[in-house]
C-alpha cells in the first residue's frame, strides 16, 4: 500500500489529509476540509486527480498515424504524456486515406487493450476525420469524404473509437451519427462548415460534443450564429485547446460561461515535449517554432501543449481557481465518457494521480498507482 499526503482535491472539496492506494486503485482517504485557496502559497503537496486528454495525435517526435512503427509510436506518445500529469488518453487520428486509417488503427489496437508500463492509459481512439467538411479542414490532409455508418463501425472493429468527428452538414450525416449515438459512439461537431440550424439537428440526432470549439467551424456571427453559436447556445459538452494560441483567451471566457461541462484538451502533435524542428502530422510535414506548430501556409496544425501546462494556462492565464480548473483537464473528460472511476479522488477509483507545488509544477504522477519517471519531461 502506498500513502500520498497533503492537500487533496476531492469530489467534495479540499482536505488536508491523505490517501492511500494498492493494487492501482484509492483504497482509504480522509482529512480534515480547507478552503478553495488553501493551496496558494501552501509547502505541502498538492494532489489532484491525473490529467485526461482527449485528443492526442502526438509527442515526443512520435505520431498516431506512423502505423510502420506500431506498438512504439503510440507508447513513446503515451510515456510523453504520462511525464507531463496525462494519466489518460485518447490516440487521435488524421484525415487520410481508409487504408492508411484501417493500418492505424490496428497499430493502436494492441495499445488500448494494454497500458505499457510509465506510459498513460490509451482509452480508445478519437477518429478525427476523414468524415469533415473538404471546406473547414483547417491542418487536416485533403483526403475528406462523406460519413458511412457501415465504414465507421467496420474501423470499430479494428480499435476501440470512442470518439469519432463529424461535420453535421454532409450527406447522410444525421442518419450517422443517430448510429453511432446508439452504438456508444460519442460523435462530436468538427472541421464543419455547419450552419446553427445543421449544427442544432445533429445535437437533436444525438452528437454530444464539439470538437476544439471555435476552431475550423463556422463562426458566430450574430445573424449566423454558425457551429460554434450552436455550442455556446446549446451544448453540454466540447473540448477546447487552451494553450492561448488557438482560442483568445476572452473567447475562453465565454465557452467557459456557457457551456457546462466544458473541458481542455492539448491537440498535442509529435512536436510536443520536444525541440523546434521539423515534424510529421499525419501526411503532413509541420514546423514547430515559438511554442506553436504549423503548416508552411502558417495554419496552426495541433499544438505542442502538455496538460499540466492546459491547467497553469487555466489559472494563471484565465484566472480560473484550482479546483475549477481540475475539473476542466481531468473530470469532466472522464465523465463525457462515462468513466465513474477515473479524473476523481474518491474510494475505489483508479489511483491517477498528479501531486503539484504552488507554483503547480509538478514533482509526482501515478498512473493506476504506478509512479511515474518525471525527470526528464520538458
Amino acid at each position: 500500500m502506498t500513502r500520498v499526503r497533503g492537500l487533496l482535491l476531492t469530489p467534495d472539496g479540499w482536505l488536508r489529509g491523505s490517501l492511500a492506494h494498492e493494487a492501482g486503485r484509492i483504497v482509504a482517504l480522509s482529512g480534515d476540509p480547507v478552503g478553495d485557496e488553501a493551496w496558494r502559497d501552501s509547502s505541502e503537496p498538492i494532489v489532484l486527480p491525473g490529467f485526461i486528454d482527449l485528443h492526442v495525435h502526438g509527442g515526443g517526435g512520435a505520431d498516431t498515424m506512423q502505423a510502420a512503427n506500431g506498438a512504439l509510436a503510440i507508447d513513446t506518445i503515451a510515456r510523453t504524456h504520462a511525464r507531463h500529469g496525462t494519466t489518460a488518453l485518447l490516440a487521435t487520428t488524421m484525415t487520410a486515406p481508409h487504408a492508411e486509417i484501417e493500418a492505424a488503427l490496428r497499430a493502436l489496437a494492441g495499445a488500448c487493450d494494454r497500458r505499457s508500463a510509465g506510459a498513460a492509459r490509451v482509452l480508445g481512439v478519437h477518429l478525427e476525420g476523414p468524415y469533415i467538411s473538404p471546406d473547414k479542414l483547417g491542418a487536416q490532409p485533403a483526403f475528406a469524404v462523406t460519413p458511412s455508418v457501415d465504414a465507421i463501425l467496420a474501423l470499430a472493429a479494428l480499435a476501440p473509437i470512442r470518439v469519432v468527428t463529424l461535420a453535421p452538414e454532409l450527406p447522410g450525416a444525421l442518419e450517422t451519427t443517430a448510429a453511432l449515438a446508439a452504438a456508444g459512439i460519442r460523435v462530436q461537431i468538427g472541421h464543419s462548415a455547419a450552419s446553427y440550424e445543421q449544427a442544432c439537428s445533429a445535437l437533436h440526432a444525438g452528437a454530444s460534443g464539439f470538437t476544439h470549439l471555435f476552431n475550423a467551424m463556422s463562426g458566430l456571427h450574430h445573424r449566423a450564429p454558425g457551429a460554434a453559436g450552436a455550442a455556446l447556445a446549446h451544448a453540454r459538452h466540447a473540448e477546447l485547446i487552451p494553450d492561448l494560441l488557438h482560442v483568445h483567451p476572452g473567447a475562453i471566457r465565454v465557452a467557459l460561461r456557457a457551456i457546462p461541462q466544458l473541458y481542455c484538451v492539448t491537440d498535442a502533435t509529435a512536436a510536443a515535449a520536444m525541440p523546434d524542428g521539423d515534424y510529421r502530422l499525419g501526411r503532413h510535414l509541420v514546423s514547430k517554432c515559438g511554442g506553436g506548430v504549423r503548416l508552411a501556409d502558417g495554419t496552426l496544425a495541433g499544438s505542442t501543449l502538455t496538460m499540466d501546462q492546459a491547467l497553469r494556462n487555466l489559472v494563471e492565464g484565465i484566472g480560473l481557481g484550482l479546483r475549477e480548473a481540475s475539473l476542466r483537464v481531468s473530470t469532466h473528460a472522464a465523465a463525457y465518457l462515462g468513466l465513474a472511476d477515473r479524473g476523481v479522488l474518491s474510494l475505489g477509483a483508479w489511483a491517477d494521480l498528479v501531486v503539484l507545488d504552488a507554483r503547480l509544477r509538478l514533482r509526482q504522477v501515478f498512473v493506476e498507482g504506478q509512479g511515474i519517471d518525471i525527470a526528464d519531461a520538458a
